[in-house]
């Protein structure tokens, strides 16, 4: 799933958006900061992450 930085995607039951791509062309990891403030590195498998529209 190609994604953006300001993305923000759904991992689980978690919301957050992303502040870093670590791949190449939009591929993961993605470095992702959550609501409740923390930031983490996550590695996706595909169907595991959705990104959220506003």
């Amino acid at each position: 799933m190609p994604a953006s930085v300001g993305d923000r995607i759904r991992v689980g039951s978690r919301i957050g958006e992303i502040v870093e791509v670590l791949g190449p062309l939009g591929s993961p990891p993605y470095t992702v900061r959550f609501e409740d403030g923390r930031e983490e590195t996550v590695f996706p498998r595909p169907g595991e992450v959705e990104i959220v529209e506003e």
